[in-house]
């Protein structure tokens, strides 16, 4: 990743979308071809609410990639819904920016293991809010129109299924996506005051909860439906 990408994209995990849009532009001024800075751009525009730069840059995308997902999805959305429903999305977003704030003990960007496929993967987006499903001491990551996403490793899923049904309560939400690996940030809301000694992330994943370390390996991440789910999802922050 170059210098200026990276940069590019830090600014929109921090919410510095004005930064963002110009990171993005120098990006395309270099390579008018460049599809990911060019949707990059888009977004970045749309937050600022200049909807009508969001839609000509996504058309450029077209231009280049006619069945790039990613555009067509998101002009589709600027193109159905109204400048209310629009304002209304734009408010969400600009909230779970807050979320990418670290905090330690608190905090945690985490790799998901068994990913979905490369063109579930490629319709996400930074900041978009994820939900979770507890199942025998693992823990489900799905987009909110319940689509499967991946897991969260053994590690650091064991430690939250059993800090979540214990009353602690997370935020979670999208960090990075490429056709290969997701990253999510997830952020302790609450902590109940059995567990005021206990941060959500220590170094050591497994202290003071008496987890067991050996890892077991997922047969069949498709099969969400079983009785046993626990479905909990990760509300909004308020900004």
């Amino acid at each position: 990743m170059t210098l200026q990408k990276d940069k590019a994209i830090q600014a929109m995990l921090l919410g510095d979308w004005k930064n963002a849009a110009s990171l993005n532009r120098a990006l395309i001024n270099e390579n008018p071809k460049d599809i990911d800075a060019l949707n990059r751009l888009a977004y970045a525009f749309t937050i600022l609410g200049r909807i009508q730069d969001a839609k000509s840059t996504y058309r450029k995308v077209l231009k280049i990639d006619i069945l790039n997902q990613i555009a067509i999805r998101n002009i589709r959305k600027l193109t159905e819904l109204g400048p209310r429903q629009i304002a209304k999305s734009l408010s969400s977003v600009r909230g779970v920016s807050n979320t990418f704030l670290e905090e330690t003990g608190k905090t945690k960007i985490i790799s998901l293991v068994n990913t979905a496929q490369p063109k579930i993967i490629s319709l996400l987006t930074t900041g978009q809010p994820v939900v979770i499903i507890i199942k025998r001491s693992k823990i489900f990551v799905q987009d909110q129109n319940e689509q499967y996403l991946g897991v969260l490793p053994d590690d650091v899923g064991k430690r939250l299924t059993k800090l979540i049904k214990g009353g602690n309560t997370y935020t979670a939400c999208i960090k990075s996506a490429t056709e290969h690996n997701v990253c999510v940030f997830v952020k302790e809301t609450k902590r109940v005051s059995k567990y005021k000694n206990q941060p959500s992330f220590p170094q050591t994943a497994d202290q003071d909860l008496g987890l067991s370390k050996t890892r077991t390996k997922i047969k069949n991440y498709k099969d969400l439906g079983e009785e046993d789910d626990d479905r909990v999802s990760f509300p909004e922050e308020e900004s």
